[in-house]
Order: structure tokens, then C-alpha cells, then sequence
């Protein structure tokens, strides 16, 4: 047996390929759209793609398994528990007509790639539908498994959490009952044997869950002993209270996701390939009709730049903040270096943000905005200059998430995470300039990014909540004498 995860750091997401070598046959479990990858790691392996396996219907990426069904003809095997709200609803819309193959899982039920045995269990509570997979290496005379998929089940020192049907997809009233399905599936889940190994679905970084770890796969033993939510699991009330505290905001973008991944993902026609601007077509652009994103970094960022243009963050912030600030029908430019074009591209389709039709480099921004005069900066107060703004009648805005803002706001300022501001501007403090705060300055620089591109005048918070605390402590630290 051959097993090889496939990491995509920018969602902190893991798809894995297992194959066997004897049949050289293979399948791939919650792939990402660019399913080219995946192609070229089984041929490179002596590996033919015949199948395709999802753990559940995704929240946080658009799924591949309609685009390898269309590519390689392979067979999907999904689940068919979760009643009729979480039913895949494209399974019998073949590009062209007809069906796709394949199968409908529910718990306890089987299937073979060569040598190798899946064992579907039905896993309910992150979402109502979802499975893990056994697996059971029977080419090597194995008789039982040696480890789980466990999709967005189990992962290294964290649960899946069971709120995102009702906070990212709407569904009402729905994580409580969900939180207490996950502890009735994590009981059962304690009655696996250590030394069974965990491939998790997520890694660290995932809003997912609140507390991933960041190594790729664990154990059912370790998991056991230091996993705070599965030490819980046979106290309801204590389980259902731990599990739903603390879970971070989702991304606007995720409850379109969950749709899309249910009743059908656009098949691609292939990778989109954007025009190169010259500098004259970028200082021309119109960026309330085109979301021009740049990617070169808040200081340069804040130092100049095109009018109206989409500061986005690094990392894993890339995708929740573009994915947040930009809606799927828009035209989209990228400010991003050559060699990072195409991984950037990719980033952008696996959330559905096909339509990028052109970029351009860094160095070609600098002569477009030396040509209409060095283009805007990012306005910027600091914590001092608050209360006097305050008086002439500017709002604040902070647009941490609502966990960390349990622990102190600035007295009068309206909270709305930044990934949710784009379904949110009903919500927006009145006044002018909104004076907008995170933690230390980044997050809040792009949503002041994208709340100007839609007119509001904005400005960021120097330093964000962490300076304006430490001003506030020096200022009550002062003597009389010192501030006489």
C-alpha cells in the first residue's frame, strides 16, 4: 500500500492518495479542485486514479471529485446518511448527460481499491453526513486496520467543531443537537485501539476547529490522553459547552462553499490564465468593477497604492480575507510576482474565485503609480489621536474575532470580524472616518482595504488594541506631578 498526504498550506487542508501497488489502482480522499496534482502524484507512482472519496460536504474549499469524475472517469463514493438536506445533489449531472459512477455510503459499509479494504463509518456532529474511513492493508495479510480518515472528525488535539450549519450555513438551532452528536461519536470513537493511526482532514490554521495542532497525523492512543475534548466526551453538559466556546468566526465564503460542494461544483475548463497588464492598463483600471488584489504586504501596502485595490493577508489569512472582501461574479487582478502567479491562481479557484483575468508584478504597480502621482496611502491614527477623532464624530470599528474581543474593546466600538464584513455593512458604526482596530494592526489594514473600496473613509489603528491598552496603562501609570 502506498498512502501520501497532499498538503495545501494556504487552507491548511490535507487530501491523501492510497494505492495499490499490487493493481496499481488508487483513490484520493476530499481533494481540492486542481485535481492535475493528484493526477501527476499517482502517474509518478505507477498509480492510476479509479476513484474518489469524501469524508463530508466541505465548508472551507470546493471538493475535486466531480472535476476527477469528469477527468479520469473515476468512481465517487460519498455518504448517504445525514437525511435529505446533506444528499449530494450532482452525483446524476454529468457534464455531457447522464450519471457519474457511483456509490452511496452509510455506516458499516465496504469497498476495495485492489488490495486494499475501506470500512465506511458514519461519524456525525461536525456535520450530519459525515464518515471516516478505515483502512485495512490486505495485500500485506493484514486483518485489521491500521489507521482512520478522519476528515473534519478527529484531528491532532481537536474535534471538528459542530457549530459551522448554523453559523456559516444558516441553519438555525442546529449546535447544540450537532455538539451532542459529536460526543455520542466520540465515545465510540474511544473504543478503537491505540495503536490505530489518525489522517486528519485539517491541520493547524483550519477554521475547522480552535485549537489544530500542527503535525500531520496522530494516534488513537495519544489522542486519548491529550485530547481536551475527548476527555470530556462522557460528560454531556461539560462536552457540549467545551466543544461550541471559543470557536473562531468563519469566512464569509464558507456557506457558499457548503452549496456548492452539496448540489454541484463548476466544472473547470482548465486552469484560468490572466492577462499580463502593462503598467498604463493597470493605473487605468476601474476598481469598483474589478477587485484588484495585492499581495505584496502591509507595509508596502500602507506606503502606496492603486485606489480602491484589496490589501490581502499572508499565509493561511490569504484566503479568508480575499475570499471574505470579494464576491464570485467579480473580475479579479492580481498584484503578485511571476513565480507566484500560478500557486495563486490555484488558491483563488479552490474557493471558487475563478474569474482572474489579469496581474502584474510588483515592479510593474511601481511605474503605473509613479504615473498618477504615487497612487494613495493608507491613513493611519494613533492610539492618542482616538479621543479628539472620537469628538468630531469618528466611529470604531474592531474587526478581531468575537472570542477576542471577550476580553476588552475599546469602550464604544461596534465589533464585526473582518470575514464577515462584506455580508455585515448594514452593521457598520455611523460616523466618519470608522477608525478600525485588530489586534496589532495587520487584519485591520485590510479591512480598511476593502471597506474604502466600497467609499467609506477609513483609517487603521497604529499598533492596534495592543498599543491603545499600553497607552492607556502608561497614561494611568503617570503620576500627578508628571501629568500636571
Amino acid at each position: 500500500m502506498l498512502l501520501r498526504l497532499i498538503y495545501d498550506d494556504s487552507l491548511a487542508q490535507a487530501a491523501y492518495l492510497i494505492g495499490c501497488q499490487e493493481t496499481g489502482e488508487a483513490i484520493v480522499f476530499d481533494p481540492e479542485r486542481d485535481v492535475d496534482r493528484y493526477i501527476e502524484l499517482a502517474a509518478a507512482n505507477g498509480l492510476r486514479i479509479v476513484a474518489t472519496a469524501e469524508t463530508h460536504i466541505h465548508a472551507d474549499f470546493l471538493s475535486g471529485s466531480r472535476e476527477l469524475a469528469e477527468r479520469v472517469d473515476s468512481t465517487v463514493y460519498v455518504s448517504a446518511e445525514g437525511g435529505t438536506d446533506w444528499t449530494y445533489g450532482w452525483l446524476n449531472d454529468r457534464t455531457g448527460g447522464g450519471a457519474y459512477e457511483h456509490r452511496l455510503l452509510v455506516d458499516g459499509d465496504t469497498f476495495h481499491i485492489g488490495t486494499i479494504r475501506f470500512r465506511a463509518l458514519h461519524t456525525p456532529g461536525h456535520t450530519p453526513e459525515h464518515l471516516a474511513f478505515e483502512v485495512t492493508d490486505l495485500g500485506a495479510g493484514a486483518s485489521e486496520p491500521m489507521g482512520l480518515i478522519t476528515g473534519d472528525f478527529v484531528f491532532v488535539g481537536d474535534l471538528g467543531r459542530p457549530d459551522l450549519l448554523e453559523t456559516a450555513a444558516g441553519v438555525a438551532a442546529t449546535k447544540e443537537p450537532s455538539a451532542r452528536e459529536l460526543g455520542k461519536s466520540a465515545v465510540a470513537f474511544l473504543e478503537f485501539p491505540d495503536y490505530l493511526q489518525l489522517w486528519p482532514g485539517h491541520g493547524s490554521g483550519s477554521a475547522c476547529g480552535k485549537a489544530l495542532g500542527a503535525v500531520p497525523q496522530t494516534t488513537v492512543g495519544y489522542e486519548r490522553r491529550y485530547n481536551p475534548a475527548l476527555q470530556l466526551a462522557d460528560d454531556t453538559d461539560a462536552f457540549i459547552k467545551f466543544i461550541l466556546s471559543g470557536q473562531p468566526d468563519p469566512p464569509q465564503y464558507f456557506s457558499r462553499m457548503k452549496q456548492l460542494n452539496r448540489d454541484g461544483v463548476p466544472v473547470l475548463d482548465g486552469l484560468p490564465h490572466p492577462e499580463h497588464f502593462a503598467a498604463e492598463q493597470l493605473a487605468a483600471i476601474d476598481s469598483k468593477k474589478v477587485a484588484v488584489v495585492d499581495t505584496r504586504g502591509p507595509q508596502k501596502y500602507q506606503r502606496g497604492h492603486l485606489a480602491g485595490s484589496i490589501m490581502s493577508l499572508g499565509g493561511v489569512g490569504f484566503l479568508s480575507s480575499v475570499g471574505s472582501f470579494i464576491r464570485p461574479d467579480e473580475d479579479i487582478v492580481l498584484i503578485v510576482e511571476r513565480d507566484r502567479l500560478e500557486e495563486t491562481v490555484r488558491q483563488l479557484i479552490r474557493i471558487g474565485l475563478d474569474r482572474v483575468v489579469g496581474w502584474a508584478s510588483p515592479s510593474t504597480l511601481a511605474v503605473a503609480l509613479e504615473s498618477i502621482g504615487g497612487g494613495v496611502c493608507l491613513d493611519t491614527v494613533s492610539p492618542g489621536d482616538v479621543p479628539a477623532m472620537r469628538d468630531a464624530g469618528a466611529a470604531v470599528l474592531d474587526v478581531r474575532t468575537t472570542v477576542e474581543c471577550e476580553h476588552g474593546m475599546i469602550e464604544g466600538a461596534v465589533n464585526i470580524p473582518y470575514t464577515q464584513l462584506l455580508d455585515r455593512f448594514d452593521e457598520l458604526p455611523c460616523g466618519e472616518p470608522i477608525i478600525i482596530n485588530c489586534k496589532g494592526g495587520t487584519r485591520s489594514a485590510a479591512a480598511c482595504s476593502m471597506l474604502a473600496r466600497s467609499g467609506r473613509t477609513v483609517a487603521n489603528l497604529e499598533g492596534g488594541y495592543m498599543a491603545w491598552t499600553a497607552a492607556k496603562q502608561d497614561d494611568a501609570s503617570r503620576t500627578p506631578q508628571q501629568t500636571s
